[in-house]
């Protein structure tokens, strides 16, 4: 009881960073989520949620989203998203393993992105090959972890330069890859009552998270919000790799 507690005040904070920074909710969230709740709850919970907030955000950007990089994003991700769903099999009763994983993963993102905020510099596009191979390793991490956002982000800052652009593509992009995995996950068993009941409640918790995200957006830096998202990754990560 405790630890679910626990755990929708991680998806309530890490949805509120959400909402301020466009990034990392569920990459912020997953290490936690899963230490509290485990991978089989974590999971299916977190991408109903990531499921949702992109239909929020789809719904007011829908006219601004980028059919022909939409087409090319999920294209090249669903090769990638294919073979994580096939590789999280091999850590199946080997729990140790998902951590380390995934806390290396987080710690890649967390000094990837920091580099580049605290480097300042104009987002160019990708040649065409590190494009595609960036799109793939995105597609096997979302597989995995429902986190292969991070990485998504840094392909598409290069070629969405309108903001609403960039939310609405990027967020119709998790609506089909999110939905794909929602399907899996019911296929696969993971929605037993309980989770049904922890996922009901987080969806009520992500609607609070979404609303005061967006007054605190209004009023305070991004920028502070972004150096506090990059801390908590790097600690998230580490905390992984020595669980």
């Amino acid at each position: 009881m405790i630890k679910n507690i626990v755990f929708l005040i991680v998806v309530f904070l890490t949805n509120i960073i959400q909402c301020i920074t466009g990034f990392a909710g569920t990459v912020l969230a997953m290490p936690f989520s899963i230490m509290l709740v485990g991978y089989d709850v974590a999971k299916p919970v977190l991408n109903v949620l990531g499921l949702l907030a992109s239909v929020y955000v789809v719904a007011a950007c829908f006219k601004h989203i980028n059919k022909k990089e939409l087409c090319k994003m999920t294209g090249i991700m669903l090769a990638g998203m294919a073979a994580g769903i096939y590789l999280k099999r091999y850590f199946t009763g080997n729990p140790s393993l998902l951590y380390k994983t995934l806390g290396i993963i987080v710690i890649v993102f967390a000094v990837m992105n920091a580099v580049k905020f605290f480097r300042n510099k104009e987002d160019k596009e990708l040649p065409a090959p590190v494009s595609v191979i960036l799109l793939v390793i995105s597609g096997i991490v979302h597989g995995m972890f429902v986190c292969g956002g991070p990485l998504l982000v840094t392909y598409a800052s290069g070629k969405l330069k309108d903001k609403d652009e960039f939310r609405g593509t990027l967020s119709a992009v998790w609506i089909l890859l999110n939905g794909i995995l929602f399907a899996t996950d019911i296929h696969g068993g993971y929605f037993t009552a309980p989770t049904v009941k922890l996922t009901l409640i987080s969806v009520a918790v992500l609607a609070a998270a979404l609303i005061i995200g967006n007054i605190i957006s209004k009023k305070l830096s991004r920028k502070v919000f972004l150096i506090i998202t990059y801390v908590l990754m790097l600690i998230s990560g580490v905390s992984l790799l020595i669980k």
